[in-house]
């Protein structure tokens, strides 16, 4: 691969990022919309825990150059004989020849550790119809493995449009943008009208201020446009905002968010790492806080406002490491306190 190709790979899309985010902000929504099963049998007033960190430590050996959305998450049964579960997530958005190996691979290695039978979900994002990897087997002089997993293809949802229009659940919106994204590879102008016409119905289904925030960032990122239509898509926003009176998403826009600075950091470059941060480092780091801590993202913004760039890039890597939203606000009282 040519220096000039890898700097041409940023203006690809990218599938598997936003899923990462989203699946993260709505887990619940998540296992409702695409495992009702699963849905029914949790029970969610125990809350539920993301695990990833584990999930490293099991799988870092198996990964190759490639990125996987992959989850791990501990929840609590309603009943029988274990209380607790593990569940497996991965998002796979691209055809991959060895899926159902390495799904294997991940649950054996995940029940060796924690000794729980571990679900594993896969939710295929990719384009075509025919490849639904749902099992792995081996087997040699009647000694047998027979591995068998849920997926979900999301192509199968070009069917059900109405559905998706009527359904409230946030990943009805994430299977259109993701979808439309596809449809749209190689006609941006169509890309940017489909982009609006999903951002619109964002607010025509009633969401509130937060979740059309979130719901705006994954399909802003999935849906990636260039410049020209960038352009004409935010003119068409900010006029519709103004028609609803909701400028929810404007009014993020103009704190500290520009799209085109920050789309090499939230697109998971390395290149530009250190200028996403200069210039766009303060909204990066309250949609970590707000992410990580589930709370409001511009009320964060706020507590923000009195640090300097040396300041927030410093909580940006300490961030990772914090264990409760009250010691990231004595942190950064501290420090505001120090320079007045």
């Amino acid at each position: 691969m040519t220096e000039k190709t890898i700097k041409e790979e940023p203006e690809t899309d990218d599938y598997d990022s936003p899923w990462k985010d989203i699946v993260e902000q709505y887990f619940q929504e998540f296992i409702e919309f695409f495992f009702p099963k699963a849905y029914n049998d949790i029970d969610w007033e125990k809350g539920y825990e993301f695990l990833d960190k584990e999930l490293q430590k099991i799988t870092k050996d198996a990964e190759d150059t490639r990125r996987y959305v992959d989850k791990l998450v501990k929840v609590w049964l309603k009943q029988g004989d274990e209380t607790l579960a593990m569940i497996h997530i991965d998002v796979q958005a691209q055809w991959e020849k060895n899926f159902s190996e390495r799904m294997y691979i991940y649950n054996y290695r995940l029940y060796d550790r924690y000794r729980l039978h571990v679900a594993s979900f896969a939710v295929l994002g990719d384009t075509g119809l025919k490849w639904r990897p749902d099992k792995f087997e081996r087997g040699i002089w009647d000694c047998e493995i027979k591995f068998k997993f849920p997926i979900v293809k999301l192509a199968d949802y070009r069917n059900r449009a109405e559905y998706l229009q009527k359904s409230l659940n946030p990943f009805a919106v994430a299977v259109s943008a993701h979808l439309k994204a596809q449809d749209t590879a190689d006609d941006k102008n169509r890309r940017r009208v489909e982009k609006i016409l999903i951002v619109r119905g964002l607010y025509e289904k009633g969401y509130s201020k937060q979740d059309i925030i979130n719901l705006f960032r994954f399909i802003d990122w999935i849906m990636f446009l260039p410049e020209k239509q960038e352009k004409l898509f935010w003119q068409e926003i900010e006029s519709y905002e103004k028609e609803k009176k909701m400028p929810y998403i404007t009014s993020v826009e103009r704190i500290g968010y520009e799209r085109g600075e920050q789309t090499g950091y939230e697109r998971g470059e390395r290149t530009g790492y250190e200028t996403g941060y200069k210039k766009g480092g303060i909204f990066v780091l309250a949609r970590q806080i707000a992410k990580k801590f589930r709370s409001d993202m511009e009320y964060e913004l706020t507590y923000l406002a009195g640090l300097n760039e040396d300041d927030i890039s410093e909580l940006g890597e300490l961030i990772l490491d914090i264990e409760s939203l009250d010691e990231v606000h004595d942190w950064i009282d501290k420090r505001v306190s120090r320079t007045q």
